[in-house]
């Protein structure tokens, strides 16, 4: 069996060009074959080999007809989170000989007034930023790119050379929370995505992501939480002190320094699998790596307290310290479906 290449570390992060977030597939020139909303689907990309519609094969991404004219097709993305970009994923899944030979990327940095409409994109035809010159596709595969722009943006345009197809386009990044947006003395959700939090460390990624957790909205499923797997080494007793001792844990960092209020841990549609207990614990470390987790000066934020199946648990919090991390421990192990950090941004 043929061993997948190691994808980048940016692929850990957000997809912030993913439909769940809000992504909107805006404006595309040709969209023939497949339409350009299939780009910005959460799951992989599947093959139909026995699907046609009166326009052809059936295919799950987004797909132009042949070009004739000299030129190219482009698609622009809105962003369902507005942030920093760190890599793009161009995945051409099951587009084999119809793929584009080349693609490149461009960003805009939108700021309204109001959301930026079809009929309004001649306004903006200058102001576009190149985050990917003209680089070759690989059939059939995961064209991962690395982004050095450090600033923050609302839309992409993928442009393909000259046309085929594109299964999906994952916009991999970090939100970035816009607080000059905010009204005096707002509590904002400092963990969120769209606010700019992000997973730093974990230690299951099992079953499912921890970023699942920042996901704004709640849960649709299990799917859509985070799960970690069953412990089987020295089972614990929930009525031994040891039962402390085994846990799993994630490590958020809050998209602004945060005088936290309030504390919020879901377990929607976790119900004979949610987490028995957690604690969440703060640290204002700014610049906090993976490997400075251990020996960070961490405060109990909520102390060990149970939880329920398929419910919403809030934590009123007494900080006394704008914090930049959050720890969120759970015994033994688990499903939890979101983490809120309610606070004011400092």
């Amino acid at each position: 069996m043929k061993q997948e290449a190691t994808r980048p570390e940016f692929t850990a992060l957000p997809n912030l060009a993913l439909d769940r977030l809000g992504a909107l597939a805006l404006a595309t020139s040709d969209d023939f074959f497949a339409e350009k909303e299939n780009l910005l689907k959460g799951h992989d990309a599947v093959w139909d080999p026995d699907r046609y519609t009166d326009r052809g094969k059936w295919m799950d991404g987004w797909e132009s007809r042949r070009k004739r004219v000299p030129g190219h097709d482009w698609c622009i993305v809105r962003l369902g989170v507005a942030g920093v970009i760190s890599g793009v994923d161009i995945d051409t899944a099951h587009f084999l000989g119809n793929h584009p030979g080349h693609a490149s990327l461009d960003a805009l940095a939108w700021h309204g007034p109001g959301p930026l409409r079809v009929e309004r994109l001649d306004e903006v035809s200058d102001a576009w930023e190149t985050l990917l010159d003209r680089v070759p596709l690989e059939r059939g595969s995961h064209n991962d790119f690395h982004v050095t722009d450090t600033r923050r943006f609302t839309h992409v345009r993928l442009r393909i050379h000259p046309d085929g197809g594109v299964a999906r386009l994952r916009v991999f990044g970090r939100g970035q929370l816009d607080a000059s947006q905010l009204p005096a003395g707002s509590v904002v959700d400092t963990a969120g995505l769209d606010n700019g939090g992000v997973v730093l460390a974990a230690n299951d990624y099992f079953f499912s992501s921890p970023n699942h957790l920042l996901i704004p909205g709640r849960a649709s499923g299990m799917h859509d939480g985070w799960e970690t797997r069953r412990r089987r080494a020295n089972p614990p007793n929930a009525d031994d002190s040891s039962f402390l001792e085994e846990h799993d844990w994630c490590v958020v960092a809050l998209g602004a320094v945060t005088k936290v209020a309030q504390i919020a841990v879901e377990t929607h549609h976790f119900k004979g699998n949610f987490a028995d207990r957690c604690t969440v614990e703060g640290v204002h470390a700014p610049g906090l790596s993976a490997e400075g987790i251990a020996s960070a000066d961490w405060k109990t934020l909520v102390p060990v307290s149970p939880l329920s199946a398929h419910w919403r648990h809030l934590f009123a919090v007494e900080a006394d310290a704008p914090i930049t991390h959050v720890r969120l421990r759970i015994f033994p192990d688990g499903g939890v479906s979101r983490l809120r950090v309610y606070g004011w941004p400092q």
